[in-house]
């Protein structure tokens, strides 16, 4: 790895949205994330970080994590330690689902969604969601391993329309460009 590039290494993922009004169901978004092995990076992921649990070495954890969006700030927030991953991870994918266990809900029905991509200071990408309004769940970051073994960043909120119990086997699939 070329000291003057070392890539990306620790990203902190947050997430935010407003509460129900009152006497509507909760409305609950959840962060998800999923490492891909070389040999099959588009494929099913290694194992599934969201809520209740971490990566089985720790480099991958939920540090907030909430059910209804109260709160000041981001409501849920991820960290990625991308530096201290295994070498056999080469993708890791991150995306954002829409509990569906009070009520049905698209992106369009969550108040004033928000997120946050960011390394240290640096904020690398921003969205409010407004571009997959109909979407139940999506891919909103992608950290790809090049072959000097730094991590780059590759942006872009993608949605998913359909049961979001299938989100984490369908998010692996190829981004489109």
């Amino acid at each position: 790895m070329n000291g003057l590039n070392k890539g990306i290494r620790k990203v902190e993922i947050a997430l935010r949205w407003d509460p129900s009004p009152a006497g509507q169901p909760s409305t609950d978004l959840d962060l998800v994330a999923a490492p891909y092995t070389a040999d099959d990076p588009h494929g099913d992921p290694a194992y599934v970080v969201h809520f209740d649990s971490r990566s089985p070495d720790g480099t991958i954890t939920l540090s907030r994590d909430s059910q209804d969006g109260k709160g000041f700030g981001y409501d849920e927030v991820m960290i990625l330690e991308l530096d201290r991953l295994d070498r056999r991870y080469t993708r890791v994918v991150v995306g954002v689902v829409i509990q569906q266990h009070q009520a049905e809900r698209t992106f369009s029905g969550v108040g004033n969604p928000g997120l946050r991509i960011r390394e240290g200071y640096t904020v690398l990408a921003e969205d409010d969601f407004g571009g997959v309004p109909g979407a139940t769940a999506a891919t909103v970051a992608e950290f790809v391993r090049d072959g000097s073994g730094a991590w780059e960043f590759r942006s872009g909120v993608q949605g998913f329309e359909g049961d979001p119990a299938e989100f984490p086997r369908a998010m692996g699939t190829a981004r489109r460009s």
